[in-house]
């Protein structure tokens, strides 16, 4: 699946851009959530509760953004994607994966682990990986769709027609917690 916006091309991601998607992840979370959580639970949360899951890019439902530059190189600006499986959140190594599949006649498909580099914020990346991946869940049969969205990302999804549940305190190894809200959409 690939898809363009203006000087983006959504693509699948590959495993061998792992190194790079780290990276990216890493840049992201110590910028643009700076201002909704410390500097030590962004610290423990990177690998743990933020962090690649090789399974997402395995089932192909993980997306990578290229930016294309004003001098025509390609970078890479975002990524994203979508979960068949029960875990909610998380990397390859947080704490609370299931792998179990879900049933799209019962189950709400997970949309999962979005980073956006800060320098390419708002301008409506994140909203063409989440309608890529609303697009391809659907197509799987679901209809219903739910994450834990950080604090810093739920008034995008709200604004997305996601509507705000419980917080959950996610346990950190440095004995902190990171508060992330549960979202959900239901569509016909």
């Amino acid at each position: 699946m690939s898809g363009q916006n203006n000087n983006f091309v959504i693509r699948l991601a590959t495993t061998g851009e792992i190194p790079a998607l780290r990276e990216l992840i890493d840049q992201s979370v110590r910028v643009l959530q700076r201002g909704d959580y410390s500097a030590a639970q962004l610290d423990a949360a990177l690998g743990t509760a933020y962090g690649v899951d090789t399974q997402l890019i395995a089932d192909e439902t993980y997306y990578a953004v290229e930016a294309i530059t004003e001098t025509g190189k390609k970078v890479l600006a975002a990524c994203g994607g979508w979960s068949m499986r029960k875990t909610l959140y998380g990397s390859d190594h947080g704490p609370y994966r299931d792998n179990a599949m879900l049933d799209p006649a019962r189950d709400a498909a997970k949309i999962r682990a979005f980073f956006v580099h800060p320098e390419w914020t708002r301008r409506g990346i994140a909203s063409l990986i989440l309608k890529t991946c609303e697009d391809a869940a659907y197509a799987r049969g679901f209809r219903r769709f739910e994450m834990g969205a950080t604090l810093t990302g739920v008034p995008m999804y709200a604004a997305r027609g996601y509507a705000r549940g419980e917080q959950i305190e996610v346990p950190l190894p440095n004995g902190m917690s990171l508060t992330v809200v549960r979202m959900a959409k239901t569509v016909a």
